[in-house]
C-alpha cells in the first residue's frame, strides 16, 4: 500500500513538473515585440507638447502588456540623437529600418495629435521595422489627453496582440537564409577572410563566441576561404559586441545585444563598418545573450559579404 502511495505521488509530481515546462515553452514559442515608441507630431493650433506628451503615456499604458517589451524612451533619445535622427511622426521605411538596427526593435509606434474645433485627434502607426508595412488606429474626441491617450494604448495593444505577425516578414530557416545569400554574391572571386569578433555578457563570462562562431560559419557556407591566421587573410573582420539583461517578466527573461563590425584589408583601408542592436527571450540569460549576438552576427553578415566580393 505505502509503495503505491509513493508512486501515485511521483507520478502527480512528474505530472505537475512535465506540466510547469510545458508551460515555460509555451512562453518562449510566444511571440514577443520589442516596441519603440516615436514623439508623435504636431498639426494646427492648440495642440502644443502634445505629441510628446501623448507618446509618454502611450509608453507607460502598453508596458504592461505580456506581448511586448519597450525600449526605454531614455535609450531611445539618446540613440537618435548618436545617430543624428531627428524623427517623429513621419518616418520614412528607410528609417524605420534603420532605428531597428540601432535599437533592436521590431516594431514603431509613432503618428500625429491635431484638433478639429473642440475635439482631438490621435492616430497612431504601427510599423514593421522589417519590412516597413504599417497597421494604424485613431481615436478622437473631447476628453482630456490622457484619457485619448490610454484609449489609444489598448487598442494599439490589441493591435501588437492579434495582428502583428502582418507587419513581420516571413519566417526564413538558415537554409533560407544562406540561399538569398548564395544569389546575393554571386559567381565573383571570394576573398580569404580572417574573423575575430570579441563579445561579452555584461556580468559573466563569455565561454564561447556565438556572433564569431556566427560569421565564420556564413562565409564557409558562402565559398569564403576563412583563415585562423590574421596575416594569411585578404581582408579582416574585426567586430565587438556585448549583451546585457534588459527585463525580467514571469520565466522569461529579456535581452539586448549590440554587435558593431568593420572589415579592413591588408593596407589598412575600412572596406565596410556596420552595426546591428537585437533583442532577444528566452527562459536562460546566458542562452538569450548567444541567440541575440548570433541573430546580429547574422544580420551584418547579410549586409558586408556581398560587398566584400571581386566582380
Amino acid at each position: 500500500m505505502k509503495k503505491l502511495m509513493l508512486m501515485m505521488a511521483l507520478i502527480v509530481g512528474l505530472s505537475a513538473v512535465a506540466q510547469e515546462d510545458a508551460k515555460k515553452q509555451e512562453a518562449v514559442n510566444t511571440e514577443v515585440y520589442t516596441v519603440a515608441v516615436l514623439p508623435f507630431t504636431e498639426s494646427g493650433t492648440g495642440v502644443a507638447g502634445l505629441g510628446e506628451q501623448a507618446a509618454n503615456i502611450l509608453f507607460a499604458k502598453m508596458s504592461a502588456n505580456p506581448n511586448i517589451w519597450m525600449v526605454e524612451r531614455t535609450d531611445l533619445d539618446k540613440i537618435l540623437k548618436e545617430a543624428e535622427l531627428n524623427i517623429s511622426g513621419a518616418v520614412n521605411p528607410g528609417q524605420a529600418i534603420q532605428i531597428g538596427q540601432l535599437t533592436g526593435a521590431k516594431i514603431l509606434l509613432t503618428g500625429s495629435v491635431f484638433k478639429v474645433k473642440d475635439k482631438t485627434f490621435l492616430v497612431a502607426k504601427v510599423i514593421s521595422t522589417e519590412t516597413s508595412r504599417v497597421l494604424g488606429k485613431s481615436v478622437d474626441g473631447t476628453d482630456a489627453l490622457d484619457a485619448l491617450a490610454t484609449k489609444l494604448a489598448g487598442e494599439v495593444n490589441e493591435t501588437i496582440s492579434k495582428d502583428a505577425k502582418k507587419l513581420m516578414p516571413e519566417i526564413r530557416e538558415r537554409k533560407d537564409l544562406i540561399a538569398d545569400l548564395k544569389k546575393a554574391v554571386g559567381d565573383g572571386k571570394k576573398p580569404k577572410v580572417y574573423v575575430k569578433i570579441e563579445e561579452r555578457h555584461v556580468g559573466s563570462v563569455t565561454i564561447d563566441p556565438a556572433a564569431e562562431t556566427e560569421m565564420q560559419a556564413i562565409c564557409k557556407e558562402l565559398g569564403f576561404e576563412v583563415t585562423t591566421i590574421e596575416n594569411d587573410a585578404e581582408l579582416t573582420i574585426k567586430g565587438e559586441g556585448f549583451s546585457e539583461f534588459a527585463g525580467r517578466r514571469g520565466n522569461l527573461v529579456s535581452i539586448k545585444s549590440r554587435l558593431e563590425v568593420k572589415v579592413v584589408d591588408k593596407a589598412g583601408n575600412v572596406v565596410a563598418v556596420d552595426k546591428q542592436t537585437t533583442a532577444e527571450v528566452d527562459l536562460a540569460e546566458q542562452v538569450a545573450g548567444k541567440k541575440s549576438l548570433q541573430e546580429a552576427s547574422a544580420k551584418i553578415a547579410e549586409r558586408i559579404l556581398p560587398k566584400l566580393i571581386k566582380k
